[in-house]
């Protein structure tokens, strides 16, 4: 197996996966469950959710528990999504999926043009949450990978989170409906299973709260989503090898962003690397870069960098996938550089 790709399963084995029950997509489907049972304004919206349970299986026996509240949509992103803020309006909260988030472009204009304006508009909120199946995976190629929250991150009236523990992805799906703005709720396609706990727990902390996922005092890494898994390989890497002691932020939500927590962190290392999948041109990790130029340029010992994934499409072939985003090995290599200067 390629190197790249070899460093994703890694920290998988089978006692691991004997050991821990809660998969990612279990939590997703676990929140779900819980929305539909405790608040009759829910209900879920998406191709082929209902019988079928979805292309991943994230709603999979739910229209059964809740007959008439777990409806199969046309293939129309964009009805999907006026449905939606239709149903907002009138008091409702529902959850749509998007069967993979490229898809979701189709209803760029419902979503940012209307739901992300009409609270501004008319003072009447558009609780939605729209859950898009997000980054890549092994053979999916260019138009089942892409990773869209900077895009939507850019429009005001939008709050857009990126859980990357099985936790997050069960509590922060329960706090996105239950926000009066519309959430866009990206989760990673590359977690659903390959991500498993022994239980869902809640350390508290709410959408547009970072977590320090790993402390440090050497330099930081801000990241996000399946990055966070990634950036902490590395960082173990390179403790083990250098002694190098680098400190992870999990963003969690890219819109707005915690940057209390990010410039904190920066202060105790002096240097920063900012780390997402995502394509390099502008985005998240550029934002990050530039805030903390912006505000905290007086805290770096070094140049702030960045890493995404190459400006290319996604490529299908596995060995081409893992050579184009970042690795363990790319990020222990961006992470020297840092760290030599």
């Amino acid at each position: 197996m390629d190197g790249g790709l070899a460093s994703l399963f890694e920290a998988f084995d089978l006692n691991t996966a004997q050991s821990m029950s809660i998969t990612y997509v279990d939590a997703i489907l676990q929140a779900q469950e819980t929305l539909l049972r405790e608040d009759p304004r829910v209900f879920l919206y998406g191709q082929d959710i209902s019988r079928f349970g979805g292309a991943f299986k994230a709603t999979k026996g739910l229209a059964e528990a809740f007959p008439g509240r777990v409806l199969d949509s046309p293939i129309s992103e964009d009805a999907m999504a006026g449905v939606a803020i239709g149903a907002a309006i009138e008091g409702m909260r529902p959850i749509v999926e998007m069967q993979f988030a490229d898809f979701s472009s189709i209803a760029f204009n419902q979503l940012v043009n209307h739901a992300g304006t009409h609270f501004y508009r008319t003072g009447v909120p558009v609780p939605i949450t729209i859950r898009l199946p997000s980054g890549g995976t092994p053979g999916s190629g260019p138009f089942h990978s892409q990773s869209m929250e900077a895009i939507y991150a850019h429009y005001p009236g939008l709050v857009v989170v990126t859980p990357a523990t099985v936790s997050d992805a069960y509590h922060m799906l329960i706090q996105a409906v239950a926000h009066d703005d519309p959430v866009i709720y990206c989760e990673h396609k590359f977690l659903y299973r390959w991500l498993k706990s022994p239980s869902i727990q809640d350390d508290g902390l709410s959408l547009g709260q970072a977590r320090i996922t790993r402390p440090g005092k050497h330099a930081t890494i801000v990241t996000y989503s399946a990055m966070v898994h990634e950036a902490v390989r590395a960082a173990d890497r390179l403790q083990a090898e250098s002694g190098w002691e680098i400190e992870v932020v999990d963003l969690r939500t890219v819109k707005p962003i915690d940057m209390d927590t990010v410039l904190a962190s920066v202060a105790r290392t002096g240097r920063l690397l900012a780390l997402g999948e995502a394509f390099p041109w502008g985005g998240v990790t550029a934002e990050i870069v530039a805030r903390v130029a912006g505000e905290g340029f007086h805290l770096l010992d070094a140049p702030p960098a960045r890493l995404n994934s190459r400006d290319t499409p996604v490529p299908y072939h596995p060995n081409l996938w893992a050579a184009h985003r970042p690795t363990p090995e790319t990020i222990c290599l961006a992470m020297r550089e840092l760290l030599s200067f």
